[in-house]
């Protein structure tokens, strides 16, 4: 038997009630209510962890977001999804989304800190700043803060978590029933914290984390969101569609982050990759297809419109995307996935119509319908060539398409040595690779 390599990928989950095709839903295996049905995210988390993925991911949206009258849009809170999912599994990693724009430190910091406790150290934190003025709205803005200010909060708000999380030291609690001493209070320690955005005194009223603190997870391409993740980011999904980006962003990212002092093994860069599974690949063009033959085009059409920021009437659905579309650096939310999907359409020659089937089976992730082999093919030609540490995988139907993922590809990664045969470890850090934190005060202080 040869030798382990190394380097081994990282996958993970990446879920979406019943899929990531916008249509997936109206398939009549599909479960319309999926979006708050428990049981429906437990038996994914099972087939997940089955397949001895590194975790699951759950974005978030603080708006309705799509039109409730064409597709399922509601969707329960993450960190409460995920709790439930902790008491059916014992290793699998547990992503939630929150937002830094409409939060507060301490609640988040207290509810991440839980899950963690809860999953005996599985948790992490997908940080986002949230864009859009709809959300602004729900909040009590008129509008939403510009891009440049969103992500400077957005830096105050992970020092401010993250020194919560290390107010407790890992020996503060002693439990000492003999002398009546539960815990060294000089090892618990107020955090003073004032700033432009926060005034937090702190300590955080949970324990320190099996972890240290829970893993830091970021999703953002352009440049306030790089210079963010070379930071702060352990994990970062990013959007890519075309494998030189990929290297690029991918080199780009590492090497910010040893500007920062970081080792870029510190820094796992994880693109989505949208796959459509079939045991042939006649077979799998024909379920792509078919799921494509379910897009109501007039709303995708209004979808798109407002992902460009244009109007609906500007679009012509058998014609190329408008030549007067703004440039990224005029677009205040979504930038880089902006430039992704403008720069696939124009690279490709897209119609409006093409477009929108392209997307709506990855939102600009990348897409790939075909078998086994040629799913692994291009999972390991990215991995190999420098584009990425591993994917955030997006059925495009659920639970289908997770479990042929989990029992037609995994194989095949673990038979080419690419991915592990067990877990190792128990928590998501060990899954990663990634070092527990050293504790910001015990560090000051000693």
């Amino acid at each position: 038997m040869s030798a382990m390599p190394e380097r081994q990928l990282h996958l993970n989950a990446f879920l979406m009630n019943v899929g990531h095709h916008e249509a997936s839903w109206r398939l009549p295996e599909s479960n319309p209510h999926a979006e708050v049905d428990i049981e429906h995210f437990r038996e994914l988390a099972r087939i997940a962890e089955r397949g001895l993925l590194d975790s699951l991911f759950l974005a978030d949206r603080l708006i309705l977001g799509n039109d409730p009258g064409q597709c399922p849009t509601g969707r329960l809170d993450p960190t409460l999804v995920l709790a439930a999912v902790a008491g059916v599994t014992s290793h699998i990693g547990l992503i939630a989304t929150a937002s830094t724009g409409y939060e507060q430190p301490y609640n988040l910091a207290r509810r991440f800190a839980s899950l963690d406790h809860i999953s005996a150290g599985r948790a992490a934190w997908n940080i986002v700043t949230t864009a859009g003025d709809s959300a602004a709205r729900n909040f009590g803005l008129d509008q939403m803060p510009s891009h440049r200010d969103r992500y400077l909060r957005a830096m105050e708000f992970v020092e401010v978590v993250t020194k919560l999380w290390d107010s407790w030291a890992a020996d503060a609690v002693i439990a000492d029933k003999e002398r009546g001493i539960h815990a060294d209070s000089d090892r618990i320690r107020k955090i003073n914290h004032v700033g432009p955005y926060f005034k937090v005194r702190g300590p955080l009223n949970v324990p320190r984390c099996p972890q240290g603190y829970p893993v830091l997870v970021q999703a953002g391409s352009s440049e306030d969101g790089r210079e963010f993740a070379a930071r702060f980011a352990e994990v970062v999904f990013t959007v890519q569609q075309a494998l030189p980006d990929a290297r690029a962003f991918y080199r780009d990212v590492k090497q910010r982050a040893l500007e920062f002092g970081r080792s870029p093994d510190e820094v796992l860069v994880l693109p989505g990759i949208a796959p459509v599974i079939g045991d042939t690949e006649v077979e799998a063009q024909e379920l792509a297809a078919e799921l494509d033959r379910l897009i109501v085009p007039e709303y995708a059409k209004r979808q798109l419109a407002i992902r460009l920021k244009i109007s609906p009437d500007d679009l012509d659905l058998d014609g190329p995307l408008p030549s007067n579309l703004r440039t990224e650096d005029e677009i205040e939310g979504g930038k880089g996935r902006y430039t992704v999907m403008v720069e696939m359409a124009r690279r490709e020659q897209l119609t409006v119509r093409e477009m929108i089937s392209r997307i709506g089976g990855g939102r600009g992730h990348r897409t790939v319908a075909g078998t086994p082999v040629q799913i692994a093919d291009t999972i390991e030609h990215w991995f190999t060539e420098g584009a990425a540490d591993g994917f955030n995988v997006m059925p495009a139907v659920l639970p289908s398409g997770l479990s042929a993922f989990v029992d037609k590809v995994v194989p095949i990664l673990q038979e080419r040595k690419l991915f592990r045969s067990e877990y190792t470890g128990s928590t998501l850090r060990d899954h990663y690779g990634l070092r527990q934190p050293a504790n910001y005060f015990d560090a000051v202080m000693s």
